[in-house]
């Protein structure tokens, strides 16, 4: 017979079936990783034949098959009562006094090692647990601040317990674990002191896309339980994986959660334990704390570093906890699994996308997970008790979820929850499942009535939406496999950094226009004259509003620059190595008036779209210093992000003096062309930039054509004119002419050329039109995409066929 314990230093993963998947990596981590600087706190483990000794030393087997032998494997009507009766079963057995001994000899070796006074953590680890296809995320029970023998003793005695939760044995019959097959190990292993600092969760992917280039890491203040279980709105840091150990800043987003709940040790006397639950205490989070992230930039990326170590040492990507202890300021790792849910999707054939075709009344919004859009009736539970409320299909509405929900979420088609965040069991449970799901929206169970037939949006980005009535949504699903790629650049048009991972994915060469103004509209918000003159700004509302958002900031203008960075580099990771054009903002006179706090820095024009735009903005002395902001920005993610695939292009640009003044302000700011890579467009969107092409090429390493904006100042029309659209064409004569010029003379100096708009993907013919005349690149918004690589392919097939011809301009 093998011991009853074994020591983390003499586990290895190769003892799963001994000690459950757990403590296996438990024990292989702190002998493997411990060595090359990853922090990993000593413990022991009971092995499977101590608990098999128990249930035999107290005649267990036969009444436990007994009662799990008489759950009701079609409705699961009996789970509550079953498990309780088995788990009472359990409860009234005695721990066999042997068993006793040696869990008292490895409590006696840790005292040794790390002194009398330790407390600890008390794992439960299945022996079937943690397989690269079942997670078993939070089926089974954790124990915390568990101090002196006796109370260790209770604890290893409800783990043993726990191996017959309701989610625990609803999990094992639905993956088709034999009950009397699976044993369960206790881990027991040093406290780190989260409670006085932080704790969390990290992906070495994106759980949510599978994109495998960041790591995502989650925390609150206190122990780690709060996170695990989804009971608070987390902090979310995201580091850039590739860039990791040469970037000054590999960090690229920083989220502040609500963390509204911060868990501590109760630190009862000796005595008053009746539960091993009682050693900890659940207290409001103080409102400054709230206010604060959990980790610095260097404590993130040493944690992303012990990621990808831990990741290499697997082979594959992983879920791990990790905890700050606030004694010694130190990080450890506590646990690690291989992630369950994008690993086993990595290639998937088919892109679906999915588009709300009506507007709705928004109930309530938050964190989405799935890029998906469902309907059905929504259904409000108050606790797991109430299971045969929710029926197969429906939307489950509740406070939040925990391991105890798991055996109803299937039935789910949805769920939205007031608590969780993204790295949170009960998201990981969601994409295990297969639901759509909005997390931590804070209001969900008082927005949505029972019974009331909702529709789930997450198809948008990171937020998701739960919208009254069903509405209309198409869904497209295009076959990745074989999708042929044409010869000619096929790039996108980006403004959203939530969706840039998922559009990754698509078969594309970068992004030929990055639109800075979404960014500045979305997650900023404020002019940025605003921001450098707060002292100036008039309007009370305005100022109120300002102080709100820049509350984290001694110095409003970091915000603007690091928001604006932080949303570019999210894009620039998701597309890394390819190009990824940032247009600087193109905003008119009265957009930039609608910002907070912008209307008293903008003039008043009869005619913005031909006013103060694009480059004659950014050296007039209403907006410099807003450029500088935004030159700041795209420094810090070029230099200190290492995202040097940044290229930048300047709008609306009418002389080629302006041009050179533009230059040389951006070089001023610490943009100076071809230093670090820099490359710097100009947009073709004036008829200027095209009849003096090759003057604008001596200052630009691209063009870019903005069809729209060329086609209305060549012919004069109104773009948004319902009264002359007939005029407004882009295969007018003239326009066209414009565009061949311009790529004539880009191809004799050399200069990059591209087109962003919607011509190519409505009109075959234009896309022919563009790729005959040589151009190097088509950029698209992703839902015309597939429809212009079609068009791109048709129209290199039909080039192939026939002699190229250019068309001599100018």
């Amino acid at each position: 017979m093998e011991p009853f314990i074994k020591l983390f230093k003499e586990i290895s993963y190769q003892d799963l079936g001994k000690v459950g998947g757990k403590n296996a990596s438990l024990g292989e981590m702190f002998n493997q990783l411990n060595p090359v600087g990853v922090k990993v706190p000593d413990g022991y483990a009971t092995t499977a034949d101590a608990y098999w000794f128990f249930l035999d030393n107290q005649n267990l087997r036969q009444p436990l098959t007994q009662i799990l032998h008489s759950l009701d494997l079609d409705r699961f009507s009996n789970l509550a009562a079953v498990g309780e009766k088995a788990r009472a079963l359990i409860l009234r057995a005695t721990l066999p006094e042997q068993l006793c001994q040696e869990i008292e000899k490895g409590y006696d070796y840790l005292k040794k090692q790390y002194g009398e006074e330790i407390s600890l953590a008390v794992r439960s680890s299945a022996t079937a647990e943690d397989l690269p296809t079942a997670s078993f995320a939070g089926q089974l029970e954790t124990y915390l601040n568990v101090r002196g023998l006796r109370h260790l003793l209770l604890a290893c005695h409800h783990s043993y317990a726990s191996l017959f939760t309701d989610r625990a044995i609803k999990y094992r019959v639905d993956n088709g674990f034999d009950h009397m097959q699976v044993a369960l190990s206790v881990g027991v292993q040093v406290m780190v002191r989260s409670d006085k600092a932080s704790s969390g969760v990290m992906f070495t992917l994106d759980p949510d896309t599978g994109f495998e280039n960041v790591v995502v890491i989650s925390g609150a203040w206190g122990l780690g339980e709060n996170v695990v279980q989804g009971a608070v709105n987390t902090d979310e840091f995201m580091v850039f994986k590739p860039l990791l150990e040469t970037a000054a800043q590999p960090v690229i987003s920083r989220k502040l959660g609500s963390k509204a709940k911060t868990m501590v040790y109760a630190d009862p006397a000796e005595g008053e334990l009746q539960s091993p639950t009682d050693a900890i205490i659940n207290l409001d989070t103080l409102p400054e704390k709230q206010e604060q992230l959990v980790l610095q930039d260097q404590e993130v990326v040493q944690l992303a570093r012990w990621a990808i170590k831990i990741e290499d040492h697997y082979h594959q990507p992983m879920d791990i906890e990790w905890a700050k202890d606030g004694l010694t300021q130190e990080l450890f790792i506590v646990q690690a699994r291989p992630e369950t849910v994008q690993s086993q999707h990595k290639n998937q054939a088919f892109f679906t996308e999915y588009t709300l075709e009506e507007k709705g009344e928004v109930l309530c919004a938050g964190i989405g997970l799935s890029n998906r859009i469902v309907s059905g009736i929504a259904r409000i539970l108050h606790s797991p008790a109430e299971i045969d409320k929710l029926q197969e299909g429906e939307v489950l509405v509740t406070r939040k979820t925990d391991p105890d929900w798991d055996p109803i979420l299937k039935k789910a088609i949805a769920i939205v929850t007031e608590q969780g965040g993204r790295t949170s069991h009960a998201a990981i449970v969601a994409r295990e499942v297969g639901a759509v799901a909005v997390l931590g929206t804070n209001n969900a169970t008082q927005q949505i009535q029972d019974g009331q037939e909702v529709t789930v949006s997450t198809a948008g980005g990171e937020t998701g939406y739960v919208y009254a009535g069903k509405l209309k949504w198409s869904e497209v699903k295009t076959d990745l496999q074989h999708l042929e790629k044409p010869q000619t650049k096929a790039m996108l048009i980006l403004g959203d950094p939530e969706q840039a991972f998922k559009y990754s994915f698509l078969p594309n060469d970068g992004v030929g226009l990055m639109r800075m103004e979404f960014i500045i509209n979305n997650a900023i918000q404020i002019h940025p004259m605003a921001l450098k003159h707060f002292e100036k700004v008039q309007d009370p509302a305005a100022r109120e509003k300002i102080e709100n958002l820049t509350r984290q900031y001694t110095n409003k203008e970091d915000f603007f620059v690091e928001k604006l960075a932080e949303a570019t580099a999210l894009i620039a990771a998701a597309f890394y190595p390819k190009d990824v054009i940032v247009r600087m903002s193109d905003f008119k006179s009265n957009e930039y008036a609608n910002l907070i706090g912008g209307r008293q820095f903008e003039p008043e024009e009869s005619n913005p779209m031909i006013g103060l735009r694009g480059a004659s903005r950014y050296y007039h002395p209403l907006y410099q210093e807003g450029f500088e902001m935004e030159c700041l920005a795209m420094k810090k993610v070029r230099d200190e992000m290492g995202l040097t695939n940044v290229k930048l292009m300047i709008p609306f640009c009418r002389t080629v003096e302006e041009g050179r003044k533009v230059i040389d302000l951006m070089a001023d700011y610490g943009l100076r062309r071809a230093e670090n890579q820099l490359e710097i467009y100009v947009m073709v969107e004036i008829p200027s930039n095209a009849l003096l092409a090759e003057e604008f090429a001596q200052l630009f390493d691209g063009f870019s054509i903005g069809s729209n904006d060329l086609t209305q100042l060549t012919l004069g029309a109104d773009r948004d004119s319902g009264l002359i659209s007939d005029i407004f064409t882009p295969f007018d004569p003239a326009v066209q002419q414009l565009i061949v010029m311009t790529l004539q003379k880009a191809h004799r100096t050399g200069t990059k050329t591209g087109l962003c708009g919607q011509a190519p993907s409505d009109y075959p013919q234009y896309a022919s039109f563009l790729i005959e005349n040589g151009i190097d690149s088509i950029s698209f918004n992703p839902d015309a995409f597939f429809r212009g690589l079609e068009n791109m392919l048709q129209a290199e097939k039909l080039q192939a066929q026939r002699p190229r011809h250019l068309i001599e301009v100018g």
